[in-house]
């Protein structure tokens, strides 16, 4: 496995740096792993670089719950102490403690 310099860590609580959603990072991708169709969606002035760790998390927002895949200079530490209700945390994380899950015994 390649050496990952991730500012955040499996299990971590993070929030979107501009939109109003929080998140648990379940797995990290070194740099830019999708479709350009997905990168090209987004508005070029927004547009994360494509050399940085992305991020898939269990997110949610006040309405629903879902996937997302987000660059790291748009993620910061989500310190609300406050649980992600998403139903996949259950099924593959343990307690949360100081802002993390729990991810000791899972296959990664």
């Amino acid at each position: 496995m390649e050496k990952l310099h991730a500012k955040f860590a499996l299990g971590q609580v993070v929030k979107h740096r501009i939109h109003p959603f929080r998140g648990v990072v379940f797995d990290v991708d070194p740099t830019f792993n999708n479709s350009d169709e997905w990168m090209e969606s987004i508005p070029e002035d927004m547009r994360p670089r494509r050399d940085q760790p992305f991020y898939h998390l269990f997110a949610e927002n006040d309405t629903s719950y879902y996937v997302a895949y987000v660059s790291e200079q748009n993620l910061l530490f989500d310190d609300s102490g406050d649980p992600i209700e998403h139903p996949e945390v259950t099924e593959m994380f343990g307690n949360l403690e100081n802002g993390k899950y729990d991810v000791a015994g899972q296959m990664h």
